[in-house]
């Protein structure tokens, strides 16, 4: 290749590279405008969503920044199998599809998948998908206690949302007629539909900018360097097959999760056999699910830097035995998956610590706590069902601590109480960082809360604990660290909450919630006395804490004694 040869390739290369660039800026506007229009607080204000656009065959090109891997990495898949039953060549400009089917959506039935077709010049050009959590879909709400998904809610599967820009009045009817907010479940279902729109148009700005006729050569080419670049990242990790258990709170009994990544030429696999029978109650996880949770954990350890799409996904598989409680089948309930779906990370990370010791955290809180609440709909008041989020800790760094009170791995922001309590009678008496909640380590695991609710009237309202795990088993350190802080919920008179079935918050009394802590990493004896006493002054750990758990002694007026420190440390050592 001469000079002159050289030169036009750069060029044209560079334009790969601003395309799919301009590609990426495509479906963030796209996920900004439900971020903007979405009725829902949980989407409105937590961002719990996902962006994309597929080529014609159903393959993710690019995600938008914002949104859940939950989301994105099951809409991933989900976009082919509207393809299945609606071929490409069926579709017409104006026509929108969704559906909630938990399998071959995003796992359970509050999330809704629209897909929309993008036309240019008469002729289909791209897929655009986005999902939201929808409040409310019928049945019993967002709770674990159905035993099967036909008691979860009303399940829509693929169809016509709206034909030729007409919408289907006939679903949207029968929508509204069993869910109990039907204006905020319409409003937003018509903000995915919104979403979608501004995506296709502005890829057709885009392709008429860059004079493109269709995505094929720029689809092919994000691809497959995207593919290239995540085998690479995976041929640095020496080959073999790693193992590593979790257990947790379950519903009924305590359930087991088994992984075992094998690291080899084509990839990275991970294979969940072992792993506990599924439960009879709605903290099943679908494989769906269980796939976008377990590619994600891989993808953040092994190649964070390479763009999330169907070529680099390829990379990183699953497999499970159906019947297992990450891959239950149809009718299995669902609701609550994320309760096993989001700990999948910590346990691949368990996994790749044994290859890359010095590049994986220490485990972390998991799954959101979502605080579902509701008060009776009866001819006195219009009653109320809202939902608020709250996260624990993020497990510690090999070189830092682990983020306070941040929600790992599904990335939902914190929806604002004066939101919730602006649509509802409930108070948000505390919610505040819980001190001593972050294992002890030399780097110390990420704060959870404490949260504190109660009715401003004098009713009844119900709490649904679906979500709530680590109440038995803690999250884990590493190296040397120690465990996070257990979850708790209790009444504020006294008595305790121990299973995720749905609770009633009697009149005049509140809940008080402690949401978990994660571990830390490597040993706390190690850690800098001058971090802990600033620690102490900030009201993140306590004064017993220090001495105990980091062997810190501080003065009567916080400073650090030295002298004191330095021989409890070095009896500590030496017994």
């Amino acid at each position: 290749m001469t000079a002159a040869d050289a030169k036009p390739n750069a060029l044209a290369e560079i334009q790969r590279q601003v395309m799919w660039n301009r590609l990426i800026a495509v479906v963030e506007e796209q996920a900004q405008v439900l971020l903007r229009t979405a009725f829902g607080a949980v989407t409105r204000e937590a961002g719990d969503l996902s962006a994309g656009v597929y080529d014609l065959q159903g393959r993710m090109l690019a995600q938008a920044v914002t949104g859940t891997p939950g989301h994105v990495n099951t809409m991933a898949m989900a976009a082919a199998h509207f393809l299945t039953r609606f071929p490409i060549e069926t579709m017409q400009p104006g026509d929108v599809f969704a559906t909630n089917d938990p399998w071959m959506g995003t796992g359970h039935l509050f999330d809704f998948v629209v897909l929309t077709p993008a036309f240019r010049n008469g002729r289909p050009v791209a897929l655009f998908a986005s999902t939201c959590h929808l409040i409310d879909v019928g049945g019993v709400g967002f709770s674990a206690d159905a035993t099967s998904v036909f008691e979860e809610g009303i399940c829509v599967p693929h169809m016509k949302l709206m034909d030729g820009g007409h919408p289907n009045e006939v679903l949207f009817e029968i929508l509204a007629t069993n869910v109990r907010n039907p204006v905020e479940v319409r409003g937003d279902i018509m903000s995915l539909v919104a979403c979608n729109e501004a995506g296709c148009i502005r890829l057709v700005e885009m392709m008429n900018e860059f004079a493109l006729s269709n995505l094929d050569e720029l689809g092919g080419y994000i691809l497959e360097n995207s593919r290239t670049a995540a085998l690479a990242a995976v041929a640095k990790i020496d080959p073999g097959t790693y193992r590593h258990n979790m257990t947790l709170d379950g519903y009924e009994e305590p359930v087991t999760l088994m992984a075992a990544v094998t690291i080899g030429p084509d990839g990275a696999h991970v294979d969940y056999d072992g792993s506990s029978a599924m439960s009879r109650y709605g903290i099943n996880s679908p494989i769906c699910y269980s796939d976008a949770y377990t590619g994600f954990g891989l993808k953040c350890i092994i190649a964070p830097d390479v763009p999330n799409n169907a070529g680099s996904l390829a990379v990183f598989t699953t497999s499970a035995p159906e019947g297992t409680i990450v891959n239950p089948p149809r009718p299995a309930p669902v609701t609550a998956r994320h309760v096993i779906g989001q700990m999948l990370p910590d346990l691949i990370f368990g996994c790749l610590h044994q290859a890359l010791p010095d590049g994986v955290p220490a485990e972390g809180a998991g799954s959101i706590w979502v605080l579902a609440m509701a008060g009776d709909f009866d001819d006195r008041n219009a009653g109320f069902n809202v939902m608020s989020v709250s996260v624990g800790g993020v497990g510690a760094r090999p070189h830092k601590d682990g983020l306070s009170s941040t929600a790992f791995p599904s990335g939902v922001g914190a929806i604002p109480v004066e939101v919730t309590e602006a649509a509802c009678p409930l108070v948000f008496w505390r919610r505040e960082l819980l001190p001593d909640s972050g294992g002890p380590g030399q780097f110390r695991g990420g704060l959870g809360q404490i949260v504190e609710i109660g009715n401003s009237e004098a009713r009844d309202f119900t709490l649904s604990a679906a979500t709530f795990d680590r109440l038995r088993f803690a999250a884990r350190g590493r190296d040397g660290g120690a465990e996070g802080s257990l979850g708790s919920v209790a009444l504020k008179s006294g008595p305790q909450f121990t299973t995720k079935s749905t609770h009633t918050i009697p009149a005049g009394d509140r809940v008080v919630l402690e949401i978990p802590g994660a571990g830390g990493f490597g040993a706390a004896v190690t850690r800098d006395p001058q971090r802990v006493a600033a620690e102490v002054a900030e009201g993140l750990v306590t004064r017993d804490a220090a001495r105990d758990a980091y062997a810190v002694v501080l003065t009567a007026e916080g400073a650090v004694d030295a002298l004191e420190t330095d021989q409890l440390r070095a009896s500590r050592s030496s017994g």
